[in-house]
């Protein structure tokens, strides 16, 4: 997997059309990571479980970042411990 951008604190991960898959550094637990919308609308997700913590935005327009998600946990858990370590 190719890091799309990169800066101390929030790399995004993957870009996608409507939306942009961030983690942060020094971040609160669980490990999870941000889901953004263009607009500017966000939610949070367990990495582990995919479970929504809180979100702004309806499901149906989170499905394609869970869907890559569930595929790449194991990338994101690496990345989440690297930068909360």
């Amino acid at each position: 997997m190719q890091w799309l951008h990169y800066d101390h604190d929030m790399p995004t991960i993957i870009r996608f059309a409507s939306s942009t898959v961030t983690l942060y550094a020094a971040d609160h637990l669980p490990p999870h990571f941000h889901v953004r919308l263009k607009d500017g609308r966000e939610a949070l997700v367990v990495i582990d479980t995919l479970e929504i913590l809180s979100s702004s935005i309806p499901p149906r327009e989170l499905r394609e970042a869970l869907r890559w998600a569930g595929a790449n946990q194991d990338a994101l858990r690496a990345k989440w411990k690297e930068l909360n370590p």
